[in-house]
């Protein structure tokens, strides 16, 4: 993923997403979710939009995640809800305006 400040991406993928970084070469990082999915972010002009890939997270706290993704700068573009397949979701965009949807895992308090 393109990102236009590496440390501010950083910030919303290892610091509120609890991604780990692997490894990080000048501007680049390399984060892992827990699962072992890897996630490239590349300081470099950015150029998101409506029609770009989205990502998504299963958080265990919809709220307090987003909550701490405005914080750390991001921005909300759908606050969150139930929706009607039953998932709790928010769909937010990071620093670049990259779009980055986030559900409430099952089991998980609303």
């Amino acid at each position: 993923m393109s990102v236009t400040d590496l440390p501010s991406a950083l910030l919303l993928y290892a610091g509120v997403l609890g991604l780990r970084e692997d490894r990080r070469e000048p501007e680049i990082a390399f984060l892992r979710t827990g699962e072992g999915t890897q996630i490239l972010l590349h300081e470099r002009p950015a150029r998101p939009s409506p029609t770009a890939v989205a990502i998504g997270f299963a958080v265990p706290d919809l709220e307090a995640t987003v909550t701490a993704w405005v914080d750390a700068g991001g921005r909300v573009v759908d606050p969150p809800a139930t929706q009607p397949w039953g998932e709790r979701m928010a769909v937010v965009t990071d620093v670049d305006g990259h779009i980055v949807c986030l559900s409430q895992t099952t089991g998980s308090s609303a």
